[in-house]
């Protein structure tokens, strides 16, 4: 059990955690979430014992081990199997040790203690994650020079999954995965042995890979149990209750500030002024939660061109003389919302180069507007900003001769207030750094807009604006991403870019990402098309009775659902954790973990006769 007890810690005077406390129980998969610059990654830093607090206490088990991505895995002649091998220092050791021991016993030690962790399996398990996180077999074979430093980061987090910590801590490892690595990495950390506390701005992951949420908000931290959705609800209600205390507040300070402004001359009546007056000044105002959250992005409106803006037929395209995608027929209009899906290496950055006209067309015919702009966002932009400079020089380059006044509205309209606009671009936080870019890249008004991981380095609230600004733009977007949210949310067409070609995706994401997660299984040679007859309709009685198992099923979820909020109220209470007597919490968590299994098996049955009823009505 990890417990955080009333812990504080200031940096250059500024305090990041006051009187902070929070216990996470042994097992639990955690989501720790929070404003950029609240203080997350400090709080993994104070964990790892990098850094000194203030006050306060946190406590582990005994010999309990904490592992976490600090950085890449350096350049080495080591191969990617033997990097992450050697991550198990354990295992590593003994190994070794077993090579030139020499003492019977301690023979018979070493092989004891080898068969107990399971060493013989271990370059299997080794594979499994890499394969995982993009590398084939071949490629877990090379030296780790052969890489760049993104590949390298995901070498790093194989060898720390391969390593099983007791407390794995993890800071938004999906920033350097694309989304078959990003939803692999959830299935993976849904089965993890071990506590693993994960700081994501991905909604996806926190709702399928964790159980509960830790909150870091105004230098406090509360425990909510729950994945993601869960959670935002419960904030929404305290939200809405926040809202109506500060209304009724504002109320009577708008009173009282009345009064003081009517009688505060007149002399029989100054000291009630003064006391109300002083009453006014020690008042401890609630922050509106809508001034709390608001996050913005405005995105200026394009002219609306004809019909097609690209038509491709026959094309092909690729690096000098070799063709990497090629049978292209696409057409793009102003008002499409595009996903590109495919795995790595297929395609989807050499396609984003093509459509952005920084590649050319090597076959094939293309058509353009000839009015066409296009605005193209990719992280490398990011890490390109000059660091020297201020948002505000960064406008002043891009639109020499521009008031100051109208550059600096701009930046406001990104979420990049008075302040940030003086501040050196080194010393932002990355998700300012892409709201620069971002501002930057739609500066013309484009037509087709080309996002290729906008949503890196972005917290929750910047993420659900980004979604709303693109919901209500009149350009085309073509997103590439790993955040399975923003796409469902924005995209209602799907690309899959695979075997050097681009076709249309006529499932869903949701088919997509069970497609990935589900291992290909052979095709037998043998095996003969079975002859499908035409389906029968379904009777009016078979509709009636399949409409009511989803009316029962449905209520069974309701239900389900009313137990977990309960269940979870009690267990986001610290008091239960304070003052639970032998074995009390066991048997909550284990009420709780039983009502998940029962909710999860209802929504199964759900959505089966849901599909059935699909199927009856429609044939």
């Amino acid at each position: 059990m990890l417990r955080i007890s009333d812990i504080s810690y200031s940096i250059e005077g500024r305090p990041l955690f006051d009187g902070a406390s929070a216990v996470i129980p042994d097992g639990h998969k955690v989501g720790l979430v929070g404003r950029n610059g609240a203080g997350k990654t400090t709080l993994f830093k104070i964990i790892r014992g990098e850094l000194a607090l203030d006050g306060g206490d946190i406590s582990l088990p005994a010999r309990a081990k904490i592992g976490g991505v600090a950085q890449e895995v350096p350049s080495s002649a080591t191969s990617l199997i033997d990097t992450v091998l050697e991550a198990d220092t354990e295992r590593a050791a003994l190994m070794r040790e077993a090579d030139t021991a020499t003492d019977p016993a301690r023979i018979s030690e070493i092989q004891t203690r080898l068969a107990d962790i399971d060493a013989w399996s271990a370059e299997g398990r080794a594979a499994s994650i890499l394969k995982g996180l993009g590398f084939d077999d071949a490629e877990q074979q090379m030296p780790c020079s052969d890489f760049s430093g993104g590949w390298r980061m995901r070498v790093a987090l194989a060898a720390v999954l391969f390593a099983q910590p007791d407390l794995l801590l993890l800071d938004e490892p999906t920033n350097y995965l694309d989304l078959e690595g990003a939803l692999w990495l959830e299935a993976y950390l849904a089965k993890y042995p071990h506590t693993v506390i994960i700081i994501s701005h991905d909604r996806g992951l926190l709702n399928r890979a964790v159980g509960a949420i830790l909150h870091l908000e105004d230098r406090k931290l509360t425990f909510y149990q729950g994945p993601y959705d869960q959670f935002a609800r419960q904030r929404a209600e305290q939200r809405a209750v926040q809202a109506a205390m500060a209304k009724k507040q504002q109320a009577r300070r708008d009173h009282m500030q009345a009064f003081v402004d009517r009688f505060k001359a007149k002399a029989s009546k100054a000291k009630q002024a003064q006391s109300r007056l002083k009453m006014i000044e020690k008042m401890d105002m609630i922050a509106s939660p809508e001034q709390v959250a608001k996050r913005v992005f405005t995105f200026p409106e394009p002219e609306e061109l004809s019909p097609p803006i690209i038509s491709i037929e026959g094309g092909a395209t690729g690096y000098t003389d070799t063709p990497v995608l090629s049978r292209l027929n696409l057409r793009i209009d102003q008002d499409d919302r595009i996903a590109l899906l495919g795995k790595n290496g297929q395609g989807k950055s050499t396609l984003s180069k093509l459509l952005s006209n920084r590649l050319v067309l090597m076959g094939g015919k293309e058509v353009r507007s000839n009015k066409l702009r296009i605005g193209f966002f990719a992280q490398h932009q990011v890490d390109e900003l000059h660091v020297s400079e201020t948002p505000l020089q960064h406008m002043i380059s891009a639109r020499p001769g521009v008031l100051h006044s109208k550059l600096r509205a701009q930046l406001a309209g990104f979420g990049l207030g008075a302040e940030q606009a003086e501040t050196e671009v080194g010393r932002l936080s990355g998700g300012q750094k892409a709201r620069l870019s971002l501002l930057l890249a739609t500066l013309d008004a484009p037509h087709l807009l080309i996002l290729d991981e906008p949503t890196n380095h972005l917290d929750i609230e910047s993420r659900e604006a980004l979604v709303e600004a693109l919901t209500g733009y009149s350009g085309a977007v073509i997103l590439v991403s790993h955040d399975m949210h923003l796409l469902s949310m924005v995209a209602d067409r799907l690309w899959l870019v695979s075997d050097g070609t681009v076709k249309p995706y006529e499932d869903d994401l949701e088919a997509y990402r069970r497609m990935l997660l589900t291992p290909a299984k052979p095709v037998s040679k043998s095996a003969k098309p079975v002859a499908q007859s035409k389906p029968r309709r379904a009777s009016r009685d078979e509709i009636l009775a399949l409409k009511s198992e989803v009316r029962k099923s449905e209520g069974r979820v309701e239900k389900l659902n009313e137990m977990r909020d309960k269940l979870a109220k009690k267990l986001s209470d610290p008091a239960l954790y304070e003052n639970a007597k032998g074995g009390e919490l066991e048997v909550w968590n284990k009420k709780y973990a039983e009502v998940m299994d029962a909710l999860e098996r209802a929504e199964t049955l759900w959505m089966t006769a849901l599909d059935r009823l699909e199927k009856a009505e429609h044939p």
